[in-house]
């Protein structure tokens, strides 16, 4: 992604630097004075050595947070709610945070990364981001109010206030990755009980952070998706292939009861296809890897 000369020299705040943030990083530093919220000390050396100056604070205890506000005009949220519950009082604390005014200037703009578990299930149909939201899950509803959150604080702050509603990140050498998973054999279910699926490479969804962060518009929400349109056991068997792999192995879905725990369920129960079209235009980000295929080609 290439941006105007005028913007080659910002101040960014990333709060959630893990395996997405660093791979913002080295797309803007040495160019960008980047901070990066971080609850772990032993982190820090590292997000130093990646060019990044690490502030060490915790999204649950918002008197930790009170520098924030004077750091950056553009902050990108990458980590996630609370693992219960079904609001965000992270997104809450940061955003009450965020508001107050600090002698470097005031945000401009949030880009806050969600899920496309905020849909629900919509029996495999094509959908764009004018779909109405319908969580079936605390984790999803925890989602639902984040979003709600970011979006009254841009409306109420004057901020563009961007959200990226992402479905599965993947990447060769992410932990889990799909090689990674079809090498350990895990089962998929039956063509006749499959379900819809959708993914996004973790350089792509950071590229389009970063585009997000310039040109998202106000209170405007992005699927950030890759082109593939295949159901789950469709897309592992193409891994499979691709790396001469035995095929995963099919169930029924009584039998993935038996063998999943309820996250892993409710993926299982949730099928939709994602448009990417506003991605395209509006962020203007053009996809290094437009399906799992690609990535596995060029050995990412």
């Amino acid at each position: 992604m290439s941006l105007p000369a005028r913007f080659r020299r910002t101040r960014l705040l990333i709060v959630g630097c893990g395996d997405v943030g660093l791979r913002v990083l080295p797309r803007v530093t040495g160019r960008w004075t980047v901070r990066v919220l971080t609850s772990q000390p032993e982190r820090q050396a590292a997000l130093r050595a990646a060019g990044a100056s690490p502030l060490l604070g915790n999204l649950d205890d918002a008197d930790s947070l009170r520098r924030l506000a004077r750091l950056a005009p553009r902050v990108l949220m990458l980590a996630p709610p609370p693992a219960q519950g079904s609001a965000d009082p992270r997104m809450t604390a940061l955003a009450r945070v965020l508001r107050r005014p600090g002698p470097s200037g005031a945000v401009r703009r949030l880009v806050y990364a969600s899920t496309t578990g905020v849909y629900g299930d919509v029996g495999g149909a094509w959908i764009d981001e004018s779909q109405p939201c319908a969580p079936r899950t605390d984790r999803a509803r925890r989602r639902v109010a984040a979003e709600q959150a970011v979006r009254s604080l841009g409306a109420a702050a004057g901020w563009c206030a961007s959200i990226l509603r992402v479905p599965g990140i993947y990447a060769g050498d992410r932990e889990g990755g799909p090689a990674a998973r079809v090498r350990r054999g895990a089962p998929v279910l039956v063509p006749a009980e499959d379900v819809y699926t959708n993914h996004i490479h973790a350089d792509d969804l950071a590229r389009t952070g970063l585009a997000a962060l310039f040109r998202g518009a106000p209170q405007r929400v992005y699927h950030v998706c890759d082109d593939s349109q295949r159901r789950m056991g469709e897309h592992f068997e193409a891994v499979a292939e691709a790396c001469g792999l035995p095929r995963p192995p099919r169930i029924t879905r009584a039998q993935a009861a038996k063998q999943f725990s309820p996250v892993q369920l409710s993926f299982l129960s949730e099928s939709r296809r994602l448009s990417n079209a506003r991605m395209k235009k509006e962020l203007r980000v053009q996809l290094l890897y437009p399906d799992v295929l690609a990535a596995l080609k060029a050995g990412r």
